[in-house]
Parts: C-alpha cells; sequence; structure tokens
C-alpha cells in the first residue's frame, strides 16, 4: 500500500522520493534531494512492483522533525508566515494544473507575475514544499545549512551548538524502535556492503546505513555531504547488530565475502575423513603435485640456476604409504603426473639404487595399481587417462579446481617437504617476499636435480617408518598392538583388510602412461629432441634409406632418455631404439637437463647471431671490391684480343706461362743473403785464368714468351 507523503530510496542509486498525490492508479512523486524538484507522474502499479522486489525501500521521513515556535527567532517565523500564505493563496487552489508537466509553466508565471517575483523563486518555494513534507514548517529557510560548515569555530565559554534535549523523566532519547521498514534497510545494507568482497566491517555497514538512510544530504563546494540525524531518530548501533544476529548466515556471508571455494577450503564442517571412503590398501591413491620451495643449479654447469623442481607424490589413502614420487621440472603437467605413476608400480629398491640409496623390499614394498586414483581435473583429462581406464581397470576421481582439501593427506606432506627443505637446503626459500637488503637465496642454490631427488627419497622413507598422528585406529589394530606407521598400516591392511591391489608388467604400464612423441627418420638415424637413435629392426629393414624423413610415434621416459620405443602389435610389445654414438655425450643425463643445455646452446647461438652477420657483411663488401679492382683493370688494358676465338686459342700457353711466372715467385731459397763466389780456375801448364763461363745459349721459345709478357705488361711495342 502506498500512502501520500511516504518516502521511498531506490537501492540501485539511493535517490530518495516522496509521494505527494495519488489520483486514481497514478502517483505524483518529486526527488527529495534535488535542488528543485517537479512532480513526476508515474504508474501506481509501477511503484508497487518495485516495492514488492525490493527495488523500492520505504524509509523514514528526514523532515518530519518536531520543531517548537519558541526554538525559533522572530525572522524565522515571519518568513515561515509568508511563504505559507503565499501557497495556501496561490498554490493550493492551483495545485491540480501545477502537479501536471502540461500547463504547469504557464500557471507559474502567472502566479510570480500576480506575487511580483521570479518564476525561480516561486519553484523553489513549491518545491521546498512538496520535498519537506506539505506542512507549514516545511516552508522554513534553511538557516541550519548556514554557518561555515566544515570550518573550526571560535570557541567561548558558552558551549557551541545545540544543547542537548532530555525528556521529562531525565533520561536522554537514545533510539527508535526498530520496525519492519528498518528490518528490510539492515538487510539490504548487509547484503549490499557487508557481504561484499570489500570485506567492510560491521561498523562501516552501520555507517552506511546512517549515510544512506538516516542523513540530510547537501552539497558544499560542488561535492555531496551528509548530516547524519539526532541520536533519538536513529537505530543505534547495539540495535544494528542485534538485528544483524538474527539476520545472519555464516555460510553466505563467508561465501559472499571471501568464496564459495574459500568455504569448501577453510570453513566447511569436517564431519568425516579420507580413510572412511576405503578397505584396505588400494582401494585410492591420491596424487598431485607442488612446486618446491628451492632452486637448484644444472648439472653440466654448478654456476647456472635452472629454478624451482616439481615434487609429484602418490599416497596410499588408507595406510599413508607413499607408492610413488616423481621429482623433475615438467609439470605441473600430464607428463609429471605419468612418471609418478610409472614409479608407483615400479620396483623402489632399484629406483633408491640410481639415486646412490641402498634400502631393502620392506623398507618400501609397494609396486601396485590402485582402484582409483584421486587427481585434479587439469592433469588426468586426455589420451592418456582414457588408456588407464580402458586398458588397466583404473578409476579416475577429478577433484574440483582449487580444493586441495579434497586431496588433505598428500598435500599435509608436501607442507612436511617443503618446511624440511627449509630448515636444511641451501637456495631455499625462506619467506615469500624478501626486503630491501635481504639477501637473494637464490643465489645460494647448490644442489642440482638428482641430488634434491636423493633429498627427497630420504624424507620419503623417513615418512614410511613414522608414526600417524590423529590416524583413526580400528579396534583390531589395537588388539593386535599395531603401531600406525604407514608400512605396519600397509602390511596389516594386506593381511587383514579386502584391499585392492594388483600388479601390471611394467613396459605395459610404460606403453600406456609414458608421453608419447614424434621422431624422424634421416640417414643418421632416428632423431628425437636432437638426440639420434639406432635399432636392429631398422638396421635390417633399412628404414634410412626406404624411409628417410619419414615421422613415427615414440614412447619415452624423460629420466632415461638412453632408449626410446616404438609401440606396435596393438600396444601389445615394443622396438628399443638405443642411444647412438654422436649422442652418447648425454648419456646419463636427465632429459630436462639436455633440454636446458640445448636451449643454453641455442642461446648462445643467438647472441653471437649479430656477429656472424656483421663479418659475413663485412666480407661479402670485401670479395666485391676485389672484383671491381680486377674488372677496372681488365677495361685498363690496352692489348685486347682481336677475337673471341684467338683468345679461347691460346689459354694453354697462357696457363704455362703464368705457371713459368709463379714459379719464379715462389721458388724457395733456403739461404737468399748467403752468394757463393766462384773460385778461379788456373791451367797447369800455361798458368793462367781459364774462363769456365759458359756460352750464352740461344733463347728458348718459352723465354721468349716471357719476354714477350713482361713487355706487354709494362706497355711496350713488341
Amino acid at each position: 500500500m502506498i500512502y501520500i507523503n511516504q518516502v521511498f530510496q531506490y537501492v540501485k542509486d539511493s535517490i530518495r522520493i516522496r509521494v505527494v498525490e495519488i489520483e486514481e492508479s497514478y502517483v505524483f512523486i518529486v526527488d527529495i534531494d534535488a535542488h528543485t524538484s517537479m512532480p513526476k507522474k508515474e504508474l501506481y502499479a509501477t511503484l508497487s512492483t518495485e516495492i514488492e522486489q525490493k527495488e523500492l525501500l520505504v524509509i523514514a521521513d528526514p523532515f518530519a522533525r518536531v520543531v517548537a515556535d519558541s526554538d525559533l527567532t522572530d525572522v524565522q517565523i515571519q518568513k515561515r508566515e509568508d511563504d505559507w500564505d503565499t501557497i495556501q493563496k496561490y498554490c493550493l487552489e492551483h495545485m491540480d494544473v501545477l502537479l501536471q508537466r502540461n500547463g504547469r509553466e504557464t500557471k507559474i508565471k502567472e502566479i510570480a507575475g500576480e506575487l511580483n517575483v521570479t518564476p525561480t523563486k516561486v519553484k523553489k518555494l513549491l518545491s521546498r514544499y512538496w520535498q519537506r513534507g506539505m506542512t507549514k514548517n516545511a516552508v522554513l529557510p534553511d538557516y541550519a545549512n548556514s554557518g561555515g560548515k566544515g570550518r573550526s569555530k571560535a570557541l567561548a565559554n558558552a558551549k557551541v551548538g545545540r544543547p542537548r534535549r532530555v525528556n521529562t523523566s531525565g533520561d536522554y532519547q537514545t533510539g527508535i524502535n526498530i520496525t519492519d521498514e528498518i528490518k528490510l534497510q539492515f538487510e539490504h545494507a548487509i547484503n549490499k556492503y557487508y557481504r561484499k568482497t570489500n570485506n567492510y566491517s560491521l561498523k562501516d555497514v552501520y555507517h552506511f546505513i546512517l549515510r544512506d538512510f538516516y542523513s540530510d544530504r547537501y552539497k558544499e563546494k560542488g561535492e555531496m555531504k551528509y548530516r547524519v540525524w539526532e541520536a533519538n531518530r536513529i537505530p543505534s548501533y547495539h540495535q544494528f547488530y542485534y538485528w544483524f544476529k538474527k539476520f545472519e548466515d555464516p555460510k553466505k556471508d563467508i561465501q559472499f565475502r571471501k568464496s564459495t571455494k574459500e568455504y569448501e577450503l577453510k570453513h566447511r564442517p569436517i564431519l568425516s575423513d579420507s580413510k572412511s571412503e576405503t578397505n584396505g590398501p588400494g582401494t585410492r591413491f591420491q596424487i598431485d603435485a607442488t612446486i618446491a620451495d628451492i632452486y637448484l643449479v644444472s648439472s653440466l654447469d654448478v654456476n647456472k640456476v635452472i629454478g624451482r623442481p616439481v615434487i609429484y607424490a602418490v599416497l596410499d589413502v588408507y595406510s599413508r604409504i607413499i607408492t610413488g614420487l616423481y621429482v623433475g621440472l615438467e609439470g605441473p603437467s600430464w607428463i609429471g603426473a605419468m612418471m609418478a605413476l610409472d614409479n608407483m608400480v615400479a620396483d623402489k629398491v632399484k629406483f633408491c639404487n640410481q639415486y646412490g640409496i641402498d634400502i631393502a623390499p620392506e623398507q618400501w614394498p609397494t609396486h601396485h595399481l590402485p582402484e582409483i586414483i584421486i587427481a585434479d581435473r587439469g592433469e588426468f583429462e586426455g589420451y592418456s587417462v582414457e588408456n588407464l581406464i580402458n586398458n588397466l581397470n583404473i578409476k579416475i576421481e577429478n577433484t574440483t579446481a582449487y580444493r586441495g582439501d579434497l586431496k588433505g593427506i598428500v598435500e599435509r606432506k608436501f607442507r612436511t617437504f617443503n618446511g624440511k627443505v627449509k630448515q636444511k637446503a641451501p637456495g631455499a626459500i625462506q619467506k615469500e617476499y624478501r626486503e630491501r637488503g635481504d639477501q637473494d637465496y637464490r643465489l645460494n642454490a647448490t644442489l642440482n636435480l638428482k641430488e634434491f631427488t636423493s633429498l627427497i627419497i630420504t624424507m620419503a622413507l623417513h615418512h614410511n617408518q613414522k608414526v600417524i598422528d590423529k590416524y583413526p585406529v580400528e579396534k583390531e589394530m589395537v588388539a593386535d598392538g599395531l603401531v600406525p606407521t604407514p608400512i605396519n598400516l600397509w602390511n596389516w591392511g594386506i593381511q587383514n583388510r579386502k584391499g585392492r591391489l594388483r600388479t601390471v608388467d611394467r613396459n605395459i604400464l610404460r606403453l600406456n602412461v609414458l608421453p608419447r612423441g614424434k621422431a624422424t627418420i634421416s640417414r643418421a638415424g632416428i632423431k628425437f629432441k636432437n638426440l639420434l637413435y639406432g635399432s636392429r629392426q631398422a638396421i635390417e629393414e633399412q628404414w634410412y634409406l626406404k624411409l628417410k624423413n619419414r615421422s613415427l610415434e615414440i614412447v619415452y621416459d624423460p629420466r632415461h632418455i638412453e632408449k626410446i620405443y616404438i609401440p606396435h602389435d596393438n600396444g601389445t610389445d615394443f622396438e628399443t631404439c638405443i642411444l647412438l654414438e654422436p649422442s652418447q655425450q648425454y648419456k646419463g643425463d636427465l632429459l630436462e637437463e639436455v633440454v636446458f643445455q640445448q636451449q643454453l646452446r641455442n642461446e648462445l647461438e643467438e647472441m653471437e647471431r649479430t656477429n656472424q652477420i656483421q663479418l659475413t657483411v663485412n666480407t661479402d663488401a670485401a670479395l666485391e671490391e676485389i672484383i671491381k679492382k680486377a674488372v677496372k683493370n681488365k677495361k685498363e688494358s690496352f692489348n685486347q684480343p682481336t677475337s673471341k676465338k684467338a683468345k679461347i686459342a691460346v689459354i694453354r700457353e697462357n696457363k704455362d706461362v703464368e705457371k713459368q711466372l709463379n714459379r719464379e715467385a715462389e721458388k724457395f731459397d733456403l739461404s737468399p743473403n748467403k752468394v757463393s763466389e766462384a773460385a778461379d780456375v788456373i791451367d797447369f801448364v800455361t798458368k793462367e785464368k781459364i774462363d769456365e763461363t759458359p756460352p750464352k745459349k740461344s733463347g728458348s721459345r718459352l723465354m721468349e714468351k716471357l719476354k714477350k709478357k713482361r713487355d706487354e705488361e709494362f706497355g711496350k711495342d713488341k
């Protein structure tokens, strides 16, 4: 129901309106906060609908106050009486016209003419009358807005401001009754301000209520200001808090102020545990990954930091024993998860031996497939997961995003691992944000990937022997005197509970879960990741000749790059390819380190590429200069052949001449500075000197040609 003089506020933009008249199916309203406001015609049904949908709230009349004439000055009373007389004589009798948009301006001009004032003054008077409750005191002048708001006042002995008012019993008026309309205001403010990610406090929300519903609005220097009403006209904070507790919905409050995911993760009731859904070892395995809080170095160069590794772990829900482990640089991704599953069925004695750790089989007895794997959705969706489901009969249960609590066992173990790493290992992240002057922990990185893996294996072995706090021990376990360590629970569960343990040939598992890639056949071998492999079948069937440049699908293990595998016979068999001699330098390295080395090489080549381009440009310029000079010399030659045939006919002779000249220039003289003096020859009979200078021979044809070429070079005639 809507009444005349009722005040409402829109939820969307906080505009406050007053109903000034109701005629049949229409309502006339004015904006009570505008400088001047003329009535606006609205459908009664429209306002009713907005009230029902809580888009329009009923609020207290901000101008409903008791004003005693004794509190007013003579000037204020006289001003009120004059304005009220104007309303009575000139406006009320024409109210039906003034409410309508058509004809309103004309009537206002007529009234202004009769009063000998401007139309604007009449509009202001009518606006104050409608906006402030259509009473005599509604036309009181706004002397309350005078006095220099926002400026400090000069204090005297007497107290400044309005004196406090007390009731007849001498008690202070401290509040109002909380009606249904006020409760609706409270509920609106809680939904609008409290249940938001801004995380406003209850005090903030209370202040917003006073600002929106219990204050006068005015503009000062163009900015909207609010003046909260007196204490006897507003609800107190304690009243608001009381009704807030009535409206409180902790679940909704957390979901709106934080998020639904955070509620599910940190605040939802915990009425069960992970073990309740298992009936023995192997029923459920949990798998998850985390980025370790440590920086590692390359195994090729300890001065090169390669970043933070990823740890994958697989745990049995029933016994809490670690059944699979992977430490590397892949992931969190499908590749990392699949390597953890591969380790899940591996012989842990051999696995530990690869990292220099000797254990007995009973220290880590797990090498089985589970019935169900609980994993993250992002990694366990795709082709390889279909192989797990269809070929190995493993069910996959994917958790929702950001719900680590659904894999609480493995999540807790990661926190333990990272805590130990921070205590012991150099290069560990000690705090999330470094302050100015703090040492960069990345510079302390010391461990390589293999050494860090050994560290994690050692902690996993310790976990398998450690007593589990707060484990829901069964009565039969207590009767058997069982100490709840993961290995004891694993062994006891196999003997006394059904369990779901299964074994599988590791090679078959690898063909189904290990990452697949594309290799290329070339004359140099089967090329994969820039490494060259060869196989017996490839040689016997002459792949390197017949299938050159052909690609084929292979299966590989990033931890063991000495071999790759070519599946055949519908995945039940494979051909092994061995690393060839040109790639033997990478034997024993992890694939991550090989890729890192190749990236490093590419970076070095990229850095040198600019220098190589400059060298090539300079070399081309030098070649062009040499050719340019040769062309110039040829054009300046005076001895041009008479015909092309004549030029071709003497090529052999020209070569012989050039060869002889080169021999003269290139001949070796081992002692060019030592010239031997010829001895005199004496005739023993006559005692005279004998001249043994050989007679001068006639010049040969070759020497003639040499002489001729020399003359040509110096431009002499024949």
